[in-house]
């Protein structure tokens, strides 16, 4: 039954955009399944799920398919392509920057999100990438682009299915926009989107016709992350950095390398290793036409969301302190007093639980701001970090937008003070970071928002994975130590290459 008909005609008559769905028993299907059976390679389709403390799923699951508009950015200029399902070369330029078109297409989505939905629906989502911060403030911009994407790439679903753990329920949502047609016409294609779906999910899903490779099964037994930066050279940056912070000029900054891997599956496959290897907070495939960006992010970058009052609650997760996890319960709990007691992490946590106070108060009301959590360790697959939590209540006249960028990028992948440390990493890592320490995100049509910093993330591009990490480079830093933790990072994407092409190499793998 499609839930929403009349308020859905009401709307679309008075030009404003609607939503109509189904509604249907899940207990047998999976978000990754649904995946599996609707996500077209490169289409601009994502899956977002959530594992709270290592190991309690989250309540909701979100997947966005066949999108109708995206939107990307580059520097100052920015293009939109609202014909994409029928032409993906029909992007238009417009007038302002990135933030600009993204504000324009907000308010597009923005409606009350009918009774009966889940609180959690992406309308639009993407990534915005490390060097948008250049957007709201003046900063170079480092020189070399190996990469080649987008500083900012979003995309509108057709299809939303939110997947309810709970209730195992799948809410099969179409958004409609409305145009010159009548809305019933309108309404039945979106419905026809819906049956469409379902129909597919219907279906058995297809064994594999994936011929078994030696060369894969050996590729992944040997795989090994390479950096593009030396060890050597690595040394001298953090050197270079620790001059300035004897001058003055800075408390702290991060520096991070980048690694390569040959990598011939589809993104799908890695996100479907990583989140068994690495479950975290934020677990995220974004299958897009430049690239795939694959996460298991452990830290929020900028959450706003109505509390139990309905009041809007800015919220930052500042994480910095890091060890590598025990091999047994009694080394893992000697690690982390160990990693408690440490003056250095302790005074680097520290400063940025003060700076993501800062970042809050910019955009919250006067007195609201507060420390909710406070020297906490989180556990992950390969690390635990030391953790706070920062609220605020959204002051008047602020949007999502401006919580964003009053954080933009997060403390604890620049430094400290912010701006000066981010046109240190300019000069000292040499190259764009992309997506990496940037957020990924979603904006759901009552005007709330939730987004992650770029970690633990991979970019899966023409064969090669792409893994940055990096370290926070103090006065008495250790570039040995440093480059260790840069290792440590990016191990949990190298364990979920390396398994991803084990399942491949398996009879009935499926993707």
């Amino acid at each position: 039954m499609l839930h929403n008909l009349a308020a859905a005609r009401e709307r679309l008559a008075q030009g404003s955009p609607a939503l109509v769905w189904q509604r249907h028993l899940a207990d047998t299907l999976t978000p990754v399944g649904a995946a599996l059976a609707l996500i077209e390679p490169g289409r601009g389709d994502f899956l977002l799920e959530s594992v709270e403390g290592g190991e309690v799923r989250g309540r909701y699951s979100m997947l966005g398919i066949d999108p109708d508009l995206v939107l990307r950015a580059e520097g100052d200029t920015a293009e939109i392509n609202r014909d994409w399902r029928r032409d993906r070369a029909a992007f238009a330029p417009i007038d302002g920057n990135g933030l600009d078109a993204l504000r324009s297409v907000l308010g597009e989505i923005a409606m009350p999100t009918p009774e009966g939905l889940p609180p959690a629906l992406a309308l639009l989502v993407g990534y915005f990438g490390y060097e948008t911060i250049a957007l709201v403030e003046k900063l170079p911009r480092a020189q070399d682009d190996p990469l080649n994407l987008s500083d900012m790439i979003f995309t509108r679903p057709g299809l939303v299915l939110v997947f309810d753990a709970l209730t195992d329920e799948v809410f099969v949502i179409a958004p409609i926009w409305p145009g010159e047609e009548a809305a019933d016409a309108l309404i039945g294609r979106a419905s026809e989107r819906i049956e469409e779906a379902l129909r597919r999910l219907e279906q058995p899903r297809a064994a594999s016709t994936r011929e078994p490779s030696p060369e894969l099964e050996e590729l992944g037994e040997n795989l090994a992350l390479a950096p593009t930066v030396s060890p050597d050279d690595y040394a001298r940056r953090v050197a270079r950095a620790q001059d300035y912070i004897v001058a003055g000029d800075i408390f702290q900054v991060v520096l991070a390398q980048r690694f390569t891997a040959p990598f011939p599956l589809p993104a799908m496959a890695l996100y479907r290793a990583l989140r068994r290897i690495n479950p975290s907070p934020f677990l995220y495939l974004l299958d897009l036409p430049e690239v795939g960006i694959v996460g298991s992010s452990p830290e929020i970058l900028v959450r706003l969301r109505a509390d139990s009052s309905g009041q809007p609650q800015v919220t930052v997760r500042p994480i910095a302190g890091t060890r590598p996890r025990g091999a047994t319960p009694e080394a893992d709990r000697a690690a982390e007093r160990e990693l408690l007691a440490d003056p250095k992490e302790r005074a680097e946590h520290l400063m940025l639980l003060d700076l993501g106070r800062n970042d809050v108060g910019r955009v919250a009301e006067a007195g609201s701001v507060e420390v909710t959590d406070s020297f906490m360790v989180e556990r992950y697959s390969h690390v635990m970090h030391i953790v706070s939590n920062v609220t605020g209540t959204k002051a008047q006249g602020k949007d999502a937008l401006d919580a964003l960028f009053a954080g933009f990028p997060a403390g604890t992948v620049s430094g400290a003070p912010k701006i000066r440390a981010c046109e240190i990493i300019a000069e000292l890592e040499q190259e764009k970071r992309g997506p990496y320490a940037g957020g990924v995100g979603y904006f759901a049509p009552d005007g709330s928002f939730d987004s992650c910093i770029v970690l633990r993330t991979g970019l899966v591009k023409d064969g090669t994975l792409h893994v940055t990490a990096g370290a926070g480079i103090v006065a008495d830093s250790d570039p040995a130590s440093e480059q260790r933790e840069c290792e440590a990072k990016s191990g949990a994407l190298l364990a979920a290459a390396r398994e991803a092409m084990r399942v491949a190499c398996q009879p009935g793998f499926g993707q």
